[in-house]
C-alpha cells in the first residue's frame, strides 16, 4: 500500500511535537510554568478543528452548486471529525484551566463561546440524522453549516475579543506570539499546528472512503 508524502509528514510531526512537546525547555512564567507546554496541544486541536469545519463549509456551499453526493459526505465527515478536535480542545483546555486558574472551567468568554460552538455543531448532527431523504438532507445541512460556521466566528473570535476574557489575545491580553513563545517554542509548535492539521485531513480521507465502499455495497 502507498502512503503519500503528506502521510508520513503529518506521523512524523505529530511525534515529533508530542516528545518535544513534552522535553523542550520553555519560559518559566508567572502561574503558567509549565503548563505552558499545552500550547503544543491544546492550541493545535482548536486550528485543526476549525481548518476542518471550513472544510466542512466549503464542501456544504459545492454541495448547494452543484448537487453531487461526493461533496456532502466531505462536508457531514469532516464537521464530525471537526467536533471531535474541538472536544479535544475543550478537554485540554479544561486541564489548562485547572492548572492555571484553579478551576475546570471559570465564566469565561471564550471558554463559554467554544462550548456553545460545540452545542451548534452538534445540532447539526442530529439535524443530519432527523431526515431520511439524502438529498433534502444535503441542502438543509449545507444552509445550517454557513449559519452554524458563523455562529462560531462570533463566539470564539468577536466576542471575547470585545469582552474580558482570560486567553491571551482576547479581552486586551496580549497573544502568546507577543511576549512569551520564544523560538524554541515556536520550532515545536508551528510543526504541531501542521502535523495535527494533516493528521485531521487523513481522519477525514478515512472516513470518507469508507462511507463511499459502504454507499457502493450497502
Amino acid at each position: 500500500m502507498k502512503i503519500s508524502w503528506w502521510k508520513i509528514t503529518a506521523i512524523v510531526l505529530v511525534l515529533y511535537s508530542i516528545v518535544a512537546g513534552f522535553l523542550i525547555d520553555v519560559p518559566r512564567l508567572p502561574i503558567l510554568h509549565e503548563t505552558i507546554r499545552n500550547l503544543f496541544f491544546h492550541v493545535t486541536m482548536w486550528f485543526s478543528m476549525i481548518m476542518l469545519l471550513i472544510v466542512s463549509l466549503v464542501n456544504g456551499i459545492r454541495y448547494l452548486g452543484k448537487a453531487d453526493m461526493h461533496y456532502d459526505i466531505i462536508a457531514e465527515e469532516s464537521a464530525r471529525v471537526g467536533i471531535v478536535f474541538g472536544i479535544l480542545g475543550l478537554i485540554t483546555g479544561s486541564i489548562w484551566a485547572k492548572n492555571t486558574w484553579g478551576a475546570w472551567w471559570v465564566n469565561d468568554a471564550k471558554l463559554n463561546g467554544a462550548a456553545a460552538s460545540m452545542l451548534v455543531y452538534f445540532a447539526y448532527i442530529l439535524l443530519r440524522g432527523s431526515m431520511d431523504d439524502e438529498h433534502k438532507r444535503a441542502r438543509i445541512s449545507a444552509v445550517y453549516s454557513i449559519f452554524a460556521f458563523s455562529l462560531m466566528l462570533v463566539f470564539i473570535m468577536i466576542l471575547p475579543r470585545l469582552t474580558d476574557s482570560l486567553h491571551p489575545g482576547n479581552g486586551g491580553n496580549p497573544g502568546f506570539g507577543r511576549y512569551d513563545l520564544d523560538n524554541t517554542m515556536r520550532m515545536v509548535f508551528y510543526p504541531a499546528v501542521i502535523g495535527w492539521m494533516l493528521m485531521a485531513v487523513w481522519i477525514v480521507n478515512i472516513r470518507v472512503r469508507i462511507r463511499k465502499i459502504a454507499n457502493q455495497f450497502g
